[in-house]
C-alpha cells in the first residue's frame, strides 16, 4: 500500500480501514488476477464468474450483457384519438384495457395453457414417424479369402399407439384443462385489476385536481386577509405583528398551491402508467363540470353477508384456486398411473433396397407390448406422496384465499359506510366553516376581533374544503374497492362471453 495513504489516519482509525479497501480495491485491476486468467481462458469467451471477493460489486462480462427485446412501447390508438380529445373514466379504462401489460401478460399465458392442452390432448391419437436409413456392410470370411460388400437403404413407416394405460392419459388432460380454466380466471383477475387501478388513479387525479382548486381559493382568502390587515395597519388601528402574521398564512397558503400542483403532475403520470402508457404521455383527462359527481349513498344499502356470498361466487382468483386444486387431484391420478401396467400397439411398413435397387424386399411387422412397472427404487411412491401433499397445499391456499376475500369485502364495506357518513359530515363541517370565516373577517375589519381569531377561522375553512374533497374521493375509492372484492368490477356475462374452459380465445 503506499505510505501516503497509510499516514492519513492514525492507526485503526475507520478512515484508514476504508482506505486500505479503496486501495485494494483500485489495485485489483493492476495485479491482472481474474477468474478468465486463472483458468487460461484469455482471448476466449469471459464466463459470469463471481466477485473477486465478498466485500467487492461484481462486474458483468460482456457476454453477460445481453439485451433483451422488449415489448414495443405502447400508444395511444388512433380510434381514441379521432373519437375523443379529453378522455373521462369510460376511454381510460378502454385504453388501458388494449395498451395494459398486465391484461396482456395473462392472455398470453392463457393461450399458452390452452396450446398445452391441445398438446396434451394428443397422447389420445397414434403417433406416426417415416424413418430413412441407409447402410454400407463389407466383411470377410474363410480367412479372407472372401470378401464381401452391399449396401442397403430404404424408408421405413412407424406408427405407435398407446391402447391402455389405467387413466394416465385423461388425467393428463384433466390437469392441463383445469390449467387453463386458472388461466383463463387468472386473466379475468388482471383485467378487474387494471379496471380498479384506472379508476383509483382517475378519482386520485381529480381529487389533486379538487385539491387545487380550494388551494387556489385559500390563497386568494390568505391575500383578501393580508389587504384586510395592511389597511389596519396604516390606518393606525392595528400593529405590525398583524400583518407578518397574514403575511405568514399568505406564504403557508402559496407553499400548499404548489406542492398541490407538484402532485397534479404526479398523479397524471399514475394515471397515464395505469392505463398501460409511459408516465410522460400527456393526457387530456376530462374533469366533470363544476362539482365531482355526487355519490349516491343507497348503494350501502345491501347487507355484507350477500356481497360476501357475491364474492365466494364471482371472484376470478378464488375460482382459479379451485381450478388449481382440481388440477392437482388430476394430477395424482397422472402420477398413479405411471405405477400400473400400459398396453401399447406398434406398427410399421418398410422397404430394404439392397445393391443400388437390384434386389429389395418389402417389410411388416406388427406387434402389442405391455408393460408392467415392477421396482424403481420407491420414485413411484414418493411421487405420489409429493402430488398428494400438493394437493393439500392446493386446498389449504383455497381456504386461506375464501378467509382473504370474506376479509376483502368486510373492511371495503366497512369503509364505504364510512365514507358515506363522512361526506354528509364534512358538507356540515365546511358550512359551518364558512360562516365562521366570514363572521371573523367581518370582525375583524369591524375592530372587534384580533388577527388571530381571523387566521384560525382560515385554516379551519382551509382544513374543511380539503376534508370534503378527501371524502368524496374515498367513497368512490371505497366504491370502487368493493365493486372489485365482491369479483363484479366489469365481470363477464355467460351470455355474452365463453365459459371459461373454451379454446377460442379473443383480444383483451
Amino acid at each position: 500500500m503506499p505510505a501516503g495513504l497509510m499516514s492519513m489516519r492514525p492507526p485503526n482509525s475507520p478512515g484508514r480501514v476504508f482506505s486500505a479497501f479503496a486501495a485494494a480495491v483500485l489495485l485489483l485491476p493492476a495485479s491482472g488476477s481474474c477468474l478468465g486468467c486463472i483458468h487460461g481462458l484469455e482471448g476466449r469467451r469471459t464466463e459470469p464468474g463471481t466477485a473477486v471477493s465478498p466485500s467487492a460489486f461484481w462486474v458483468p462480462p460482456v457476454s453477460a450483457e445481453t439485451e433483451a427485446t422488449p415489448a414495443p412501447q405502447p400508444s395511444i390508438p388512433p380510434d381514441l384519438l379521432e373519437s375523443a380529445q379529453n378522455w373521462g373514466l369510460p376511454e381510460l379504462i378502454d385504453l388501458a384495457l388494449r395498451k395494459s401489460p398486465q391484461t396482456r401478460e395473462a392472455w398470453s399465458a392463457a393461450r399458452a395453457a390452452a396450446a398445452s392442452l391441445g398438446s396434451e390432448r394428443g397422447s389420445y391419437y397414434p403417433a406416426i414417424a417415416l424413418d430413412a436409413s441407409i447402410t454400407a456392410t463389407r466383411g470377410a470370411a474363410v480367412g479372407g479369402r472372401f470378401v464381401f460388400q452391399s449396401t442397403s437403404y430404404g424408408p421405413n413407416l412407424v406408427l405407435g399407439y398407446l391402447l391402455f394405460d389405467f387413466g394416465g392419459r385423461s388425467a393428463s388432460v384433466e390437469q392441463a384443462r383445469q390449467a387453463l380454466i386458472a388461466a383463463d380466471w387468472t386473466h379475468n383477475q388482471a383485467i378487474q385489476d387494471v379496471v380498479l387501478k384506472v379508476q383509483q388513479a382517475y378519482y386520485q387525479y381529480l381529487n389533486t385536481k379538487a385539491l387545487l382548486q380550494a388551494a387556489q381559493v385559500n390563497t386568494k382568502g390568505a391575500q383578501v386577509d393580508l389587504d384586510a390587515a395592511e389597511q389596519r395597519h396604516q390606518a393606525g388601528v392595528a400593529t405590525i405583528a398583524d400583518v407578518l402574521q397574514a403575511r405568514t398564512s399568505l406564504s403557508q397558503s402559496q407553499l400548499a398551491l404548489e406542492t398541490v400542483e407538484g402532485a397534479v403532475q404526479t398523479v397524471r403520470g399514475l394515471l397515464a402508467t395505469a392505463a398501460g402508457l409511459p408516465a410522460s404521455t400527456v393526457l387530456e383527462v376530462q374533469l366533470p363540470s363544476g362539482e365531482m359527481p355526487e355519490p349516491d349513498l343507497s348503494q350501502v344499502s345491501q347487507d355484507v353477508e350477500r356481497l360476501i356470498d357475491e364474492a365466494q361466487k364471482n371472484r376470478p382468483e378464488l375460482a382459479a384456486a379451485r381450478s388449481r386444486v382440481l388440477g392437482s387431484e388430476a394430477r395424482i391420478r397422472d402420477v398413479q398411473s405411471t405405477g400400473r401396467p400400459s398396453l401399447t400397439t406398434n406398427l410399421s411398413a418398410g422397404r430394404i433396397s439392397f445393391d443400388g435397387g437390384t434386389n429389395a424386399t418389402n417389410t411388416y411387422t406388427a406387434g402389442l407390448m405391455l408393460r408392467v412397472p415392477l421396482f424403481n427404487g420407491l420414485s413411484y411412491n414418493y411421487d405420489v406422496r409429493r402430488a398428494r401433499e400438493d394437493a393439500n397445499g392446493a386446498r389449504e391456499q383455497l381456504a386461506g384465499l375464501q378467509q382473504q376475500i370474506v376479509l376483502q369485502v368486510w373492511t371495503s364495506y366497512y369503509n364505504l359506510k364510512t365514507a358515506a357518513v363522512r361526506i354528509g359530515t364534512s358538507k356540515d363541517l365546511l358550512a359551518s366553516a364558512e360562516k365562521s370565516y366570514e363572521a371573523a373577517s367581518e370582525r375583524y375589519k369591524a375592530g372587534v376581533s384580533s388577527i388571530i381569531d381571523l387566521l384560525t377561522a382560515q385554516s379551519q375553512l382551509e382544513n374543511a374544503r380539503a376534508q370534503q374533497v378527501q371524502a368524496r374521493t374515498d367513497w368512490f375509492l371505497s366504491l370502487a374497492q368493493l365493486a372489485h372484492d365482491t369479483g363484479s368490477l366489469g365481470a363477464p356475462t355467460p351470455a355474452t362471453h365463453p365459459s371459461p374452459g373454451s379454446e377460442r380465445r379473443d383480444q383483451p
